[in-house]
């Protein structure tokens, strides 16, 4: 279960961090690295790209890839932009790691076991990010619901919070886009954890 920091320096750090306070950004990292070294080691957990990423080197990433970026109205609004921050890292590790395997300009792998199973890993990443996009074209809230649950282990009312939704909303749209998802890997011929 995610660690609260209290709500009146959470808030506070919130709302110095719009207009791109680095130093007020920096808090609000602070006051959440709990839950985003979290969010990065589920992320890690379910969709290693290989061993090129380790949970504080995810975070690291996230927080580059997320300074000077956007305003957040809220921590759930935060936790839901680090993961989907940590996603795309994944995914650019994944398509950087597949192009090395398939020569990129070196001498090819010998194919053992393991860099077999190392390659299923990294293309379902993949697998998981091409069915995020094709749900995306779908429907927008529905990805977000599969990042907020799936990705960055939201509960259902914290997802809800970060979307501006009810809690009965975010229930409805993780069964549909559970089951979009499923038919989609069905009809690739790939299988989910989901």
């Amino acid at each position: 279960m995610p660690t609260m920091p209290p709500t009146r320096e959470l808030e506070t750090a919130l709302v110095q961090s719009q207009g791109h306070d680095r130093e007020a950004f920096d808090r609000l990292v602070g006051l959440l690295y709990r839950d985003l070294r979290r969010v990065a080691h589920r992320q890690l957990r379910r969709l290693r790209p290989g061993d090129t990423l380790d949970t504080t080197g995810l975070v690291n990433e996230a927080y580059l890839k997320m300074v000077g970026g956007q305003d957040y109205e809220s921590r759930a609004h935060f936790l839901n932009a680090s993961a989907r921050a940590m996603r795309h890292i994944l995914v650019n590790a994944a398509r950087s790691k597949l192009s090395l395997k398939r020569g990129g300009g070196q001498r090819p792998d010998t194919l053992v076991e393991e860099a077999i199973g190392d390659r299923v890993r990294l293309e379902h990443v993949l697998a998981v990010h091409r069915g995020l996009d094709g749900l995306a074209e779908v429907d927008e809230r529905l990805c977000r619901v599969v990042e907020c649950r799936y990705f960055a282990g939201m509960t259902e009312l914290e997802t809800a919070t970060a979307l501006g939704v009810s809690d009965r909303t975010v229930r409805r749209d993780w069964l549909r886009a559970r089951a979009w998802l499923r038919r989609e890997f069905s009809a690739r011929g790939g299988g989910t954890e989901s």
